[in-house]
């Protein structure tokens, strides 16, 4: 099992007070030693406001922040914790995606996910579809990804969007192909979107006795279309009392999430931009529980 974390952002109000200037340095700060230490990844979410309740408070756009982390980087592998497939042309992000593998020497990992925060959805002038709407767009924002990085002229109509003979070069300089990422715990429409196009689920906020229930749907969305289950990568994205309990309890429920064949967990660890030392706790727990670090 390998280990992530999450970056300083903003968005949960990890830079109240801060500048803007002091606000980034500390984000590059928290990387660096994310890589120092041995951490396998780094992700930052993909909102315009603060979370719950929008502030007047220094938030950082995800695929610039991600980008610049990553020329402030040498080793971490880079993600979106997940992009709002509403946020942005479809071809767009795939070329934004193939031109930051270059950039980073092919260490992006590109998450995609339906979105869910009204308040920056309409503040930001997109309205606020309808769930259905929201996955239709994530279903076509992976349809047009995926095809745009096989590296032939991409053209797909679907519901919300389309490409005409899109052309993407480079594709980035992983192979077969950057990795992608979908996002959520839906079982009826985001698994089988997951098991249809991505490398990896990941599964937001869930306890390992949860997750140990929802393993075997998402086994069932694979072979629904003909999949081996074992090459649906399932990570787990770790929050809230899930990873700020430290000591004898995170290493057990670490571990717990590494029997049950999780492949990747990412921890969000916010307190990072007051306590740099958070991360290095958090580091040892997960090398106590058995995990793969660097």
């Amino acid at each position: 099992m390998r280990v992530g974390v999450t970056m300083p952002q903003g968005v949960d109000h990890e830079f109240a007070g801060l500048a803007p200037a002091a606000a980034w340095r500390r984000s590059v700060e928290v990387a660096r030693r994310a890589e120092r230490l041995g951490f396998e990844s780094i992700w930052v979410y993909d909102h315009f406001n603060t979370d719950p309740e929008p502030l007047d408070e220094i938030v950082f756009e995800s695929f610039v922040l991600l980008a610049a982390l990553g020329v402030s980087t040498e080793r971490v592998r880079l993600g979106h914790l997940v992009l709002g497939a509403g946020y942005r042309n479809a071809a767009l992000v795939a070329k934004m995606a193939s031109t930051l593998d270059v950039i980073s020497g092919g260490r992006m990992e590109l998450g995609l996910g339906a979105g869910w925060k009204e308040d920056e959805y309409v503040a930001f002038g997109y309205g606020f579809p309808p769930i259905k709407v929201r996955l239709a767009t994530l279903s076509d924002t992976l349809e047009i990804v995926t095809r745009m990085f096989s590296g032939e002229h991409a053209t797909f109509y679907g519901q919300q969007r389309h490409v005409i003979d899109a052309i993407n070069v480079p594709v980035g300089l992983q192979q077969p192909r950057i990795p992608i990422v979908v996002g959520g715990n839906g079982p009826n429409v985001t698994f089988r979107l997951a098991a249809r196009h991505a490398d990896e689920l990941n599964l937001d906020g869930l306890s390992p006795e949860e997750v140990a229930k929802t393993l075997p749907i998402v086994e069932e969305r694979c072979r629904e279309i003909g999949r081996d289950p074992k090459t649906l990568r399932v990570s787990a994205h770790l929050w809230g009392p899930l990873v700020s309990e430290e000591g004898a309890k995170r290493v057990e429920r670490l571990a717990a999430y590494k029997d049950l064949g999780i492949s990747r967990v990412i921890a969000q660890l916010t307190a990072t931009t007051t306590d740099l030392e958070q991360m290095d706790r958090f580091y040892a727990d997960a090398v106590e529980a058995g995990a793969e670090l660097h």
